[in-house]
């Protein structure tokens, strides 16, 4: 029978989301048999490759292919979207600088906040896991989804497992995670549809304005794509304020 082995783990700041209160924090000591890849050691213990940007072993950085060996002494990191982490193994390509999202068919809420504050968002309540690793993939957009399954897959190099539900939480978390908020360029996509914004003249709008917004707005906005027209209005204040608190 062959003999089980050892090897010391230990996850860093917001990694430590995925482990149970007895592990977080602190040295731990992850069993296995064989020379298991230390990706799918890191999987095992609940931590999605996608959430992870650096790995040391034994003081040394190393890839996702690593095969682990007993005794290791193993440092895991969180994706580095902020800093240079240039000379040491980063485990994918360099981070997404034209930052753009698809998110899963649980986010419906996120994808407009961060429309409403110029993000390119895809969106679908049709779409499929297949799907969103695929243009994800193909178009260099970073994966949001509430599902840690999705993450695990292989072929998925940027991703974020969304921490809360509700939708002005989720994008603070995502505009911190990826160092966003001298990005935000607000009125610039729209919430319904995510195509680009252009202003528009208030005598050409009047006819579809209430009253209301008629007498207290000047600046307008309206999507080229659907026609829908835009505003700040109270609503956009309020979760600015709520954003940057």
């Amino acid at each position: 029978m062959e003999q089980k082995k050892g090897a010391d783990f230990r996850f860093f700041e917001e990694l430590n989301d995925f482990l149970p209160s007895e592990k977080r924090k602190q040295w731990f000591t992850y069993y296995f048999k064989g020379n298991p890849s230390i990706k799918d050691s890191i999987e095992a213990n609940g931590v999605p490759h996608t959430e992870i940007d650096l790995i040391m072993v034994n003081g040394n950085s190393v890839g996702f292919e690593y095969q682990l060996k007993d005794g290791d002494r193993v440092s895991c990191y969180p994706v580095f979207e902020s800093f240079d982490i240039a000379g040491l193994t980063r485990l994918r390509e360099e981070p997404l600088r034209n930052t753009k999202f698809i998110l899963d068919v649980h986010l419906g809420k996120l994808a407009r906040v961060l429309r409403m504050l110029g993000f390119d968002s895809l969106y679908s309540n049709k779409y499929e896991d297949r799907e969103i690793v695929d243009i994800a993939r193909a178009e260099n957009r970073i994966i949001l989804s509430r599902d840690i399954g999705l993450f695990k897959r292989r072929d998925v190099t940027h991703g974020y497992w969304v921490r809360s539900t509700h939708s002005e939480v989720q994008a603070f978390e995502v505009l911190k995670r990826f160092d966003l908020f001298r990005k935000i360029m607000p009125f610039t996509r729209c919430k319904a549809c995510n195509s680009p914004l252009v202003p528009i003249e208030k005598e050409k709008i009047l006819h579809r304005l209430e009253p209301k917004t008629r007498k207290y707005y000047n600046d307008f906005y309206t999507c080229r794509k659907c026609g829908r027209i835009y505003w700040k209005g109270s609503h956009y204040y309020s979760m600015l304020e709520k954003i940057h608190a």
